[in-house]
């Protein structure tokens, strides 16, 4: 039997980091030593307390299915961060998700459908363009390399990229791969666009809490934003809580319930005992506090690095990742580092970006500075 598969699932490929990733774990067991600056994970473990309110949480028997929203008590924790934030939503405007994968999954599905336009400001994490490509929409990328991978001084192409035939933006700030956080100028364009062309932006925030001396601006604070914003977040990079998979959006009562539609006919809901985890993780900053300053100095400690070997990079001002400028053929590039040097990092192409490769900073200082050093002994630098 010849199996025939749908077109939305022939015109995406898989995801570039995990490939990457795959490719790092089969010469692991092979006996390489690898160091993986590919992985967008922190490398912290789960705080203790938030581990301890998971096992509370199974033991006083929250095993079974909870509203297909989530539990009232983390929707209405999440509504008061989210008015922390500056932004307004009730806990009727909010649907927790297995990760805030799901979460862009169900808002993009919800939305875009054949033909419709998108537009990205590249680089951009990978997952963006096969959701849209999923859904049937079109692509329209505006790319900020030329920039610093900073908005604010692209605003006339993003101008220029967008028109009444928008159906979407994505904004991603603190932004995968670059860790650019973008300025309130920047943000401003944005809401004047989206405004002046009645579009829908999604604000993926899900870096807002891993940023280094600048605070972010939630897009769906600003005037004339609030009714056409989409903001989505989580918990696996803040609190480092990645195979927990609990992730959340916001937005307008209409999006909410059709999206609501796809959650409860495709995951149910976000599981019982990892919200009531997510509960505790809503107060827990220390570790947050922790994490971050640890992330901050190992930043500084690869942008030293890189220097001494006359390579210069875009600072990154929040998330754990930055671009390194390499050759022309980053996948090339990517693959003789890891197979030469055994060092792991993501082809800038994947993210919209060729001639740069992601690096992750979420490990040891050990571990970067071993990393950089094979890197120029094996010409890379």
């Amino acid at each position: 039997m010849t199996m025939e598969f749908t077109d939305r699932v022939s015109r995406v490929e898989p995801s570039a980091t995990l490939a990457i990733s795959a490719l790092a774990t089969e010469l692991e067991a092979e006996g390489a030593d690898i160091v993986d600056l590919s992985v967008g994970e922190p490398d912290f473990p789960t705080p203790e307390n938030i581990v301890a309110a998971g096992k509370d949480a199974m033991d006083a028997g929250h095993t079974g299915y909870t509203t297909s929203a989530g539990i009232l008590e983390l929707r209405e924790a999440i509504a008061d961060k989210l008015a922390d934030d500056g932004l307004e939503h009730d806990s009727d405007e909010i649907i927790v998700t297995p990760g805030a994968k799901q979460a862009l999954y169900e808002v993009v599905q919800a939305l875009v459908e054949d033909g419709d336009e998108v537009v990205l400001l590249d680089p951009a994490w990978v997952s963006y363009e096969a959701m849209v490509k999923m859904a049937g929409g079109d692509l329209t990328r505006v790319d900020l390399s030329k920039t610093d991978f900073q908005l604010e001084p692209a605003l006339d192409e993003l101008a220029a990229a967008v028109s009444d035939e928008t159906e979407l933006l994505v904004v991603n700030s603190p932004s995968n791969p670059t860790g650019a956080v973008y300025s309130d100028a920047a943000l401003e364009g944005v809401r004047d666009l989206a405004v002046e062309h009645d579009l829908t932006v999604i604000s993926d925030e899900i870096y807002k809490e891993i940023t280094y001396g600048v605070e972010p601006t939630s897009l769906g604070t600003l005037e004339g934003m609030a009714d056409r914003t989409v903001t989505v977040n989580g918990f696996s990079k803040a609190y480092s809580m990645t195979g927990w998979r609990l992730g959340y959006f916001a937005g307008p009562e209409e999006l909410i319930d059709q999206a609501g539609k796809l959650h409860s006919h495709s995951v149910s809901s976000a599981v019982n005992f990892v919200q009531h985890a997510g509960l505790e993780a809503l107060e827990t900053e220390a570790a947050v506090t922790e994490m971050v300053t640890a992330f901050e100095e190992r930043r500084d400690l690869v942008v030293d690095l890189l220097a001494e070997h006359d390579v210069d990079v875009a600072v990154p001002e929040g998330a754990f990742y930055m671009m390194l400028p390499v050759a022309e053929d980053d996948q090339a590039w990517c693959e003789g580092a890891i197979e030469d040097a055994h060092v792991a990092t993501v082809p800038g192409s994947a993210f919209g970006t060729p001639g740069y490769a992601r690096i992750s900073y979420a490990a040891s200082e050990e571990r970067l500075e071993e990393g950089i050093e094979r890197l120029a002994e094996e010409g890379y630098l």
